[in-house]
């Protein structure tokens, strides 16, 4: 999204939200640059896939301790999780 090292090319960027995305002037303006890059097509974030290696850490970081289907014989009751 730039037109240089440390620019940004604007009137693409306008062009491809207003244009490309049939946003009107005010909704383009109100976007964050994480939103019109989504809406753009680019990932949000940083663009990092959680690798099998960073659920384990997760996985083990945070460990399921029963929560909601613990007391329903493991039955979704739709109710709310327990945190």
């Amino acid at each position: 999204m730039s037109g240089g090292p440390g620019r940004v090319d604007w009137p693409a960027l306008m062009q491809a939200g207003m244009c490309g995305l049939s946003l009107s002037p005010e909704a383009f303006w109100r976007l964050t640059p994480a939103e019109l890059r989504l809406l753009l097509g680019g990932a949000a974030g940083s663009g990092a896939v959680l690798g099998r290696k960073r659920l384990d850490e997760l996985l083990a970081a945070y460990p399921d301790t029963g929560g909601r289907d613990a007391d329903n014989g493991g039955e979704d009751d739709g109710g709310s999780w327990d945190l």
